[in-house]
């Protein structure tokens, strides 16, 4: 049986990890951590939206992506931005990665599997949705997901993706003509 080990009165237990001494990685870490609070659980809906087969470790990939730049950051109010746009950047590498290992693999389509995350944050009545949106042009998907689920501005798409803001119009125009398509043939 498995004993609970205690130091005796009076001694302290050693950290496991050195403790962080320097004030500007006290102020990294505090950053970091409010970013972490305030934004997982949007860059993880983001992840999946985006159609990433692994969000969560998408998401962890950008979060320790912003940790390692952390300083270089010229304004820390822009860590977010920074983040959303590292998801997305990381979330098309995949959805390429994938692509390419898919034709060097011949599986069965149909045996894709959700990661139990996404599922839980899509409900039954999204799925039809889903499922039509994951269909668009992955810029098409990009774009319609930036705007609509995220309600950021014409600029900050643009940001994000790496692109013009008339670049995000056509884009937007030609997702949600398409998604209305597939939308009303569905019914």
């Amino acid at each position: 049986m498995r004993q609970h080990l205690r130091p005796p009165t009076g001694t302290s237990v050693p950290a496991l990890a050195p403790a962080v001494s320097d004030p500007a990685d006290l102020e990294r870490e505090a950053g970091l951590a409010r970013l972490f609070e305030l934004h997982y659980s949007s860059m993880l809906r983001l992840a999946v939206l985006l159609g990433a087969d692994d969000p969560e470790n998408v998401v962890a990939e950008a979060y320790y992506q912003i940790y390692r730049k952390w300083r270089r950051l010229r304004d820390t109010e822009a860590a977010e931005a920074y983040l959303r746009s590292t998801v997305c950047n990381l979330t098309r590498m995949r959805i390429r990665h994938l692509q390419v290992a898919r034709k060097h693999v011949e599986k069965p389509a149909d045996e894709v599997v959700a990661s139990a995350e996404s599922t839980a944050l899509l409900h039954d009545d999204q799925r039809v949705l889903i499922d039509a949106l994951q269909q668009l042009p992955a810029r098409q998907r990009e774009a319609l997901v930036l705007r609509h689920w995220l309600g950021l501005k014409e600029s900050e798409i643009a940001a994000s993706m790496g692109i013009s803001c008339g670049s995000v119009k056509t884009h937007t125009a030609r997702g949600l003509a398409a998604l209305t398509q597939a939308m009303e043939a569905r019914r």
